[in-house]
């Protein structure tokens, strides 16, 4: 057997090798990441140093600075918000509150909205906030 041993360099570079790493990166960190269920109303939420990250879920009320309250996507008014939660928690299953008030909202409009909440059996709250800087 004769092996040829050449000590000249090798011209060509595959990237190949390359490519399945990449790859395989962009794998990973679409799997890892954690995509939050955010509405389509914008608020601006109040800050707080110690931040949690909050669970995804679907019930997720939203308060805006106008008053108006949404319940997901859905405008309603304060009369059928126990109505409306008691049909999200039937079909979802869920009881776990995200409350999404805007900074400038009155604090009685936040508890008026756990007490709906409440009267449904939904047990647990969560009030978003926004990590201050």
């Amino acid at each position: 057997m004769n092996f040829v041993v050449s000590n000249k360099p090798l011209s060509v570079f595959s990237f190949s090798s390359l490519t399945d790493i990449v790859l395989l990166l962009v794998i990973f960190f679409l799997l890892t990441s954690q995509f939050v269920i955010q509405t389509g109303v914008k608020v601006k939420l109040p800050g707080s140093q110690t931040n949690e990250q909050s669970e995804p879920t679907q019930l997720i009320v939203t308060a805006t600075s106008a008053g108006a309250i949404y319940v997901g996507s859905e405008q309603i008014g304060i009369d059928r918000l126990t109505e409306k939660l008691n049909e999200v928690t039937t079909n979802t299953g869920r009881s776990n509150l995200i409350i999404r008030a805007d900074r400038t909202v009155q604090i009685q409009l936040v508890i008026d909205i756990i007490d709906a909440a409440k009267s449904v059996g939904i047990g647990k709250f969560t009030i978003e906030t926004e990590k201050e800087h």
